[in-house]
């Protein structure tokens, strides 16, 4: 069994690093949990909410004498807040991060973190579209993937303790590389918020439908798009900017397919449709039974209040 860590540093104070304190908790996690986030309003409602055992006004008490510190901030910062931190970093301590990128990343944060620190990127794949403090809760990350993509030459010691951690708060852990992992988000989730997005700015945008209609007669694709399209603008803005090629190498794909389709409909090729659809709908059946979510009609999210 991996020796658990003793402190653990949360850098930025949203969902994730709220959902992993509240999970630290339900674990039983011994040590001591500080959290940092720059905005002071961040800080004040962390304390009003209990979150984290000590909330900190700088990110040098934060991570000093930390075992393990967790980069929850946008993937465009990253390198900044490393490069900030890196002189109060104990030796032996642990940087991972929360990315949905992870090329750019490990270029950004890699280069600042001192010799005897090990750096082992990470992408827990559960969120909501919610973001903040107070949105955080210590079920989200049970039953779903995080990924580890530890750079080369890492302590193998490293990689193994934060794979425990996280199996911890109710992971399942897999390891891959950075730029495979970026292709296979760029598919599953880059690409689907940019469309999300597009759909919604599409609906807006035309003008026949009043915004009326639009909220009032919201089906529930059109509805889930619009909850996909609420998460957080700075967020999406750096992952788009950091995960450029991949993401534009499946928007071209999805360009593709979507002419095909329209080129089915115009010509009333229902076959075409037809074995498409099948072959689609069969995906989902994995996710479902993959366990990755449910065959409930509101798509596995809480019933509405």
């Amino acid at each position: 069994m991996t020796e658990p860590y003793g402190r653990v540093a949360l850098i930025g104070l949203g969902l994730i690093a709220s959902s992993m304190y509240w999970a630290l908790k339900r674990a039983g996690f011994e040590g001591e949990v500080t959290g940092f986030a720059r905005s002071s309003e961040t800080r004040d409602i962390a304390r009003e909410i209990g979150l984290c055992d000590r909330v900190c006004d700088t990110l040098t008490d934060a991570v000093t004498d930390a075992d393990l510190v967790v980069l929850c901030v946008p993937v465009g910062v990253m390198g900044a807040v490393a490069a900030e931190m890196a002189d109060a970093l104990k030796p032996g301590a642990t940087v991972t991060d929360v990315g949905s990128v992870k090329s750019e990343v490990i270029a950004a944060v890699a280069p600042h973190l001192p010799e005897g620190v090990h750096f082992v990127p990470g992408h827990p794949l559960a969120g909501t579209e919610h973001s903040g403090p107070r949105s955080g809760f210590a079920e989200l990350f049970d039953n779903r993937w995080t990924l580890l993509v530890p750079v080369e030459g890492t302590d193998p010691d490293a990689i193994a303790r934060l794979r425990s951690f996280w199996e911890s708060l109710g992971a399942n852990v897999e390891e891959t590389g950075p730029d495979h992992h970026d292709l296979v988000l760029a598919v599953t989730s880059h690409a689907p918020h940019l469309i999300a997005y597009t759909m919604v700015g599409v609906a807006d945008d035309l003008r026949r439908v009043t915004d009326g209609e639009v909220i009032k007669y919201s089906a529930a694709g059109f509805r889930d798009f619009t909850r996909i399209a609420a998460s957080d603008p700075t967020m999406w803005r750096d992952v788009f900017l950091s995960n450029k090629e991949a993401t534009l190498e499946i928007l071209g794909r999805f360009t593709e397919e979507l002419f095909a389709l329209q080129r089915a409909i115009r010509q009333g090729d229902g076959d075409h449709l037809h074995a498409y659809f099948t072959r689609t709908r069969a995906i989902r059946r994995g996710i479902i039974e993959a366990g990755q979510d449910t065959d409930a009609p509101n798509f596995g999210r809480g019933a509405k209040k």
